[in-house]
């Protein structure tokens, strides 16, 4: 091998790897200046097919990933998010989307027609502005732009090493039979698209080197670009497949679905083409531009979703008769319950908006849980009931697990490509998961306070006691069941309404002190039970300061 081969092959490989970054790089910039628009998408996807699969679609042209959109609809599906009838639509509207970088990648050739709008002219230029918005624009939008602008750059010139690196070796009779023998078996084809995409775990990377190579020499003839590009689409499975494993068995299924219907796809759409391409033999021998993959891709995708559009219902069965139950399936839902987990998912990270939504969900439902929980802890001093309180020691168990895994997953979206705005999110839903725990602190302690141990009296209240607890514990109860609406709808409304709340509270609380101490002092009760009652009312009074911290964190994030 000589020293041009050499540099040639490391061409290539940078090549490879700036057109990667660079897709890697402009998908984050497009996500984060998408901002809540793709939670928006989430929002609306409905039982309508054909919605799901327009959003399916947009979603993959901002991610330039279908297999990514795939294993955030993996993760949806395994966290009772979506459906599978509703993921088919996504799935079919994904495989669409994916489109979008192949014709991004055909701006070469265009440029090459007309040179004012090549690619390779702008993309230095791109990098640089990019670049210059990065280091010195104050404006985090503007940053987020210029990751856009270096990631289209880096994109273009990746595609001009590979195309520069290879451009010597396309007329090599070895290369140029091996692509006969693609285009003549489509077996070999598509399990050279499957490989490649498998491996790079994209496939509009994969069709992007094909189209780099067709329109470096035009070496690559119809049929092998049509084999190879289905292949990849079943190569593109791989991720999916991978991601479901371990998930319950919707999630498995949704996996599924995603494999068949490109299968399907791929049997169709090859069987057709290869009958043609006898019946035709000049079209199939003759080159294929970088533009005609890009129409052949774009129009493989959209006819395979008009064709099995009607038969999306067919498709879940049919996924269900491949994935089987087991038994484990249904150990697996028992625990899930336990720990009562339902959103978080290590598959959504693939999209950081989705990721913070799903968090934000799941803090909202631990502070339900922990609602639940400080009621049962105020219906203890009321109505004492052994086994109530050992539901408030088992539920707060399951709170505390809950704060440590929220916690975790907090630890990972925090890491990955947010916005300003989503990192100080991020971190008020860290400071709304320990305040959510302390309150879950409190209840406890209420319950064991009222706890008869064996061998002990029961506490016992005065009338008197009984309605002035009963009025703190019903404004603690409203506070915090106000500051869990806020944080889910980010309700200023509510937010405000806790600030009344605590103050009441804290009223209240120093005022009841006050005559309690007085009652004790004339001995009108128990001094066991007089304890108790002012460790109650502390614990409610702390209660409500979680509760103002959790609508604090909202306002300022409204501010």
């Amino acid at each position: 091998m000589s020293i041009n081969d050499i540099q040639n092959l490391f061409m290539f490989c940078g090549g490879l790897g700036m057109f990667l970054y660079g897709m890697h790089e402009m998908s984050n910039g497009i996500q984060k200046s998408a901002g809540g628009k793709m939670q928006e998408l989430m929002k609306i996807l409905t039982n309508n097919r054909l919605v799901a699969v327009l959003i399916g679609a947009a979603l993959t042209a901002i991610i330039q990933s279908s297999g990514a959109t795939t294993v955030m609809v993996v993760g949806f599906v395994n966290a009772g998010m979506m459906t599978l009838e509703q993921a088919v639509g996504v799935i079919m509207g994904a495989n669409i989307g994916t489109c979008i970088t192949a014709w991004i990648v055909s701006l070469g050739e265009l440029g090459s027609t007309f040179k004012a709008l090549s690619p390779s002219l702008y993309a230095p230029l791109l990098i640089g502005i990019g670049a210059f918005a990065v280091m010195f624009a104050k404006s985090s939008k503007k940053k987020i732009y210029g990751n856009i602008c270096i990631g289209l750059g880096l994109l273009f010139v990746g595609l001009d090493f590979m195309g520069d690196s290879v451009k010597s070796y396309m007329d090599l009779p070895i290369i140029k039979d091996a692509f006969l023998l693609f285009g003549h078996n489509p077996f070999l084809g598509m399990a050279i698209g499957a490989l490649v995409t498998a491996i790079m775990q994209s496939s509009s990377a994969s069709v992007g080197v094909v189209q780099t190579l067709a329109s470096t020499s035009g070496a690559i003839t119809t049929s092998a670009a049509v084999y190879i590009s289905l292949g990849a689409n079943i190569g593109s499975c791989l991720t999916a497949i991978l991601s479901s494993m371990g998930a319950g068995r919707n999630a498995k299924r949704s996996a599924a679905i995603h494999l068949i219907y490109n299968v399907i796809g791929a049997i169709v759409f090859g069987t057709a083409c290869f009958i043609f391409f006898h019946l035709v033999p000049g079209f199939g021998n003759q080159s294929i531009s970088s533009v005609g993959i890009s129409v052949f891709h774009t129009g493989l995708k959209t006819a395979n979703t008009i064709l099995l559009f009607p038969f999306a219902n067919w498709l879940v069965k049919f996924s269900g008769i491949l994935v089987k139950e087991k038994e484990s399936d249904h150990a697996e839902t028992v625990k899930e319950e336990e720990l009562t987990l339902r959103h978080l998912d290590r598959r959504i990270l693939k999209s950081p908006d989705f990721a913070v939504e799903n968090a934000i969900k799941e803090v909202v439902h631990m502070g339900e849980i922990t609602a639940e929980n400080l009621r049962n802890a105020c219906n203890l001093v009321m109505n004492f009931d052994k086994e109530q309180v050992q539901k408030v020691y088992q539920t707060e168990k399951t709170i505390n697990k809950m704060e440590e895994m929220i916690t975790e997953y907090l630890v990972d979206i925090d890491n990955l490509s947010l916005t300003d705005k989503q990192h100080e999110l991020v971190k008020n839903l860290f400071y709304s998961v320990s305040d959510i725990e302390r309150v879950g602190d409190h209840a406890e302690n209420i319950a064991e306070l009222v706890d008869i141990k064996e061998g002990n009296e029961p506490i016992t209240f005065s009338e008197q006691a009984v309605s002035e607890i009963s009025e703190v514990m019903g404004l603690v109860k409203d506070a915090f069941d106000c500051a869990i609406r806020a944080r889910a709808d980010v309700n200023i409304d509510d937010a405000v309404s806790v600030g009344k709340y605590e103050e009441l509270v804290d009223e209240k609380e120093e005022e009841l002190r006050e005559q309690h101490i007085e009652r004790l002092s004339k001995q009108l009760c128990k001094p066991t039970n007089g304890v108790a009652f002012l460790d109650i009312l502390s614990n409610l009074e702390r209660i409500s300061d979680h509760a103002y911290n959790l609508a604090g964190y909202v306002i300022n994030e409204h501010e």
